[in-house]
């Protein structure tokens, strides 16, 4: 149980850490001029993102720590460092254009338009593995691919994609 505590910490720690780079950059970001778009479905995403979290501290703590999907985790961690590091000061949990800025094409972009998605997709489906709780994993990537539908459509109107 110690384990499932320390996972869960670490990954509560890991997505308010994100919140407040998130924050950070669109304030910044604001102040250059950039633009919010398609805010309209923010809060379904922060939604389905906080009771993911909130249903896996109520159901994982008993649980055994399956060590495969672990590994697979923190592999999927890893390609989110590297979309964060890509995007640096313009990433955002938010849809945040600035103008005349030309949109990114090095990194983990150079292979996909939407590699942060591809990311929190495996950590929708995958962090519940790693406790066994397949139904949380099926529930919320279901949810999350509904918002990302809408997200994903949002996003590439504003990209002009």
């Amino acid at each position: 149980m110690i384990l499932n505590i320390v996972i869960l910490a670490l990954v509560t720690l890991q997505r308010l850490g994100e919140l407040w780079l998130a924050n950070r950059n669109t304030r910044r970001l604001l102040a250059q001029g950039a633009r919010e778009r398609g805010a309209g479905h923010y809060p379904l995403i922060v939604a389905v993102h906080t009771l993911w979290l909130l249903s896996l501290w109520w159901l994982a703590l008993p649980r055994p720590v399956h060590l495969f999907w672990l590994a697979l985790f923190v592999l999927i961690e890893v390609a989110r460092v590297w979309v964060l590091m890509t995007l640096g000061a313009r990433w955002t949990t938010r849809i945040i254009v600035l103008p005349q800025a030309p949109l990114v094409g090095r990194g983990p972009y150079r292979l996909v338009n939407h590699p942060n998605y591809l990311v929190v997709i495996g950590e929708i489906a995958v962090l519940p593995l790693v406790f066994g709780l397949w139904q949380v994993a099926l529930v919320f990537t279901l949810l999350n691919a509904a918002v990302l539908t809408v997200r994903i459509r949002e996003e590439n109107r504003a990209l002009g994609r």
